[in-house]
């Protein structure tokens, strides 16, 4: 098992502890938070053990679970990667591009893995549909979600819109060609409702809107192929797909069948895909637990450990050995 620490044990922070402590891929070693008064009180409530600063929880894991705020992140994760640890990420990775690169170098440099948790790639709506969506031309997000003063210290685009940019770029197989947006500050400092167009090299279009000061809270996704449309209500967990077909010569009586202009004629039928019951933000974290290098850095160190015993071993039993011969 994995040795695991977070950083953060706010809201976010405590979700990710509780489930780090069921996982059977991970070893819950302990939490640092900042606050004083929070930590005695998660440590208190919960049992999970508090550490009096990030050093040493980092000396004291294989694998850095950061869960601060995101002006925090940047840090936190230099720190933990040039002590060789394994970085599991929050979403936004940083609050800017360059520090987002700056982690990605470092990552290199010190052969340490990392992710970004980019929880709604592991939403039971989206995987059951996942496979079935090819080559999307056009696509339409909505997500909305009532004022909350938890996540201002950033824009609306890296709090909410950020996950609909993934989940499209995991999606459409070509590159950007062209993003227009624009965004209102209504609450906050920084943007809280914006529009992004996002057009792709091979015709495909996404029109984005997120805003953090809605009356009420949707996050929708719809996606349009040739001969199919496809929605994933990501808040509810249900997805709908519905598919056109070449319509036989004779259908059945209840068979929906729509004819163009062209007389050309298709058959309309509907699949509602089994949506499981799995908890997305325990599917990211384990994910991550079986991430190609990690047992393999985890089980040298375990090694060098075991071996470093032994040897210590050895070296005290040398004399009594030298007594008696």
């Amino acid at each position: 098992m994995l040795k695991v620490g977070v950083l953060g044990a706010g809201h976010l922070g405590k979700i990710h502890l509780r489930l780090l402590q069921e996982s059977k891929k991970y070893e819950l070693i302990g939490f640092y938070d900042p606050s004083e008064e929070n930590a005695k009180k998660v440590a208190l409530e919960f049992g999970y053990t508090s550490f009096s600063s990030i050093a040493s929880l980092i000396e004291a894991v294989d694998v850095v679970d950061i869960v601060t705020p995101t002006l925090s992140h940047f840090d936190c994760a230099k720190q933990s990667i040039e002590k060789g640890r394994h970085i599991f990420i929050e979403k936004p990775i940083t609050k800017t591009v360059l520090e987002a690169e700056a982690i990605k170098t470092l990552a290199s440099q010190y052969h340490v893995q990392g992710q970004v948790g980019h929880v709604e790639r592991f939403n039971p709506s989206f995987t059951a549909v996942k496979e079935m969506i090819d080559n999307p031309m056009f696509i339409e997000s909505h997500r909305l979600a009532e004022f909350n003063p938890r996540g201002t210290d950033v824009p609306v685009v890296l709090d909410l819109m950020i996950h609909d940019i993934d989940i499209i770029l995991s999606v459409v197989k070509s590159k950007v060609k062209h993003i227009s947006a624009s965004g209102v500050s209504v609450i906050s400092d920084t943007p809280d409702i914006a529009n992004a167009r996002i057009e792709f090299e091979n015709g495909c279009v996404a029109n984005l809107t997120a805003s953090r000061i809605s009356l009420k809270n949707m996050r929708k996704t719809r996606f349009f192929q040739k001969d199919a449309y496809i929605s994933v209500d990501f808040l509810e967990k249900k997805c709908e797909v519905v598919k056109m077909k070449d319509a036989p010569e004779q259908p059945g009586d209840f068979d929906m069948v729509l004819q163009n202009a062209e007389g050309v004629r298709k058959q309309i039928y509907f699949d509602n895909p089994n949506v499981s019951n799995n908890n997305a933000i325990l599917d990211e974290l384990e994910t991550f637990a079986e991430a190609k290098g990690l047992n393999t850095r985890f089980q040298s160190r375990q090694w060098q450990s075991e071996h470093l015993d032994r040897t210590m071993h050895s070296a005290r039993q040398a004399p009594a050995r030298a007594e008696k011969s």
